[in-house]
């Protein structure tokens, strides 16, 4: 399984020749320097309706003729600005997709964008358990700590863990140190922070910190790799 960091919390996945890409904020990210229309994916998924993670969702469904996978509600929403083919799924969930496999989980945070003037609620906030080739990825969201990611961790062989650090609008690093150890993957990534002000927060302070509990983590750069 081949992750690329594009910022916040857009992350590339790629695994038996079928890619997806999981929040793509990228033409509105400050941090992040690559055309929209050189994106190539299988589907793009979703965890949530909010900006900064919805962002180029339908010029990436168009450009690729892909799937937009997301909770009910914000498919539906995903559908009104234009995605042609969308699957609206919802908590606790999983679908058996070509070359990969989704499943919802829990996520406490909120969801919304905005639709003809005004701001509409967009369906509950979830995680991801992506697994392709045999490997899981979870993709918390945007979420604050909460007790069930443990049994999320006992529930699932998870491989690699995308957790949010950048505090202010969800956990911050020493929150996302419980949460790595209760998920039990075998390696954590670092997402949602340093995108703005509010959100500034020390990638590899937090990886050293993990290896002081004897964790595994990268905090890898914008447009960065890792293969597991």
């Amino acid at each position: 399984m081949k992750i690329t960091y594009y910022g916040q919390s857009c992350l590339l996945v790629e695994e038996g020749g079928k890619k997806v890409i999981i929040d793509p904020f990228l033409s509105g990210n400050p941090q992040v320097d690559v055309d929209v229309k050189d994106i190539q994916v299988d589907a793009v998924i979703l965890t949530h309706g909010h900006g900064d993670h919805f962002g180029d969702t339908v010029e990436i469904a168009q450009n690729n003729n892909c799937p937009v996978i997301a909770v009910v509600e914000l498919a539906q929403y995903a559908a009104a600005k234009g995605a042609a083919d969308t699957v609206g799924m919802n908590l606790g969930g999983s679908k058996q997709f070509d070359g990969f496999k989704v499943k919802y989980t829990l996520a406490f945070h909120s969801s919304s964008n905005e639709l003809d003037g005004q701001n509409v609620y967009l369906g509950e906030p979830a995680g991801i358990l992506l697994t392709m080739g045999g490997k899981t990825l979870y993709h918390a969201g945007d979420t604050a700590l909460f007790g069930d990611m443990k049994l999320i961790g006992e529930m699932n062989h998870i491989d690699v863990a995308a957790l949010p650090i950048g505090d202010f609008f969800t956990m911050g690093p020493e929150d996302a140190l419980y949460a790595a150890e209760w998920v039990k993957a075998k390696h954590i990534i670092p997402v949602h922070y340093n995108t703005f002000p509010p959100i500034e927060q020390d990638g590899d302070a937090f990886v050293a910190a993990l290896d002081a509990k004897g964790i595994k983590g990268t905090a890898l750069k914008v447009g960065e790799s890792i293969e597991l």
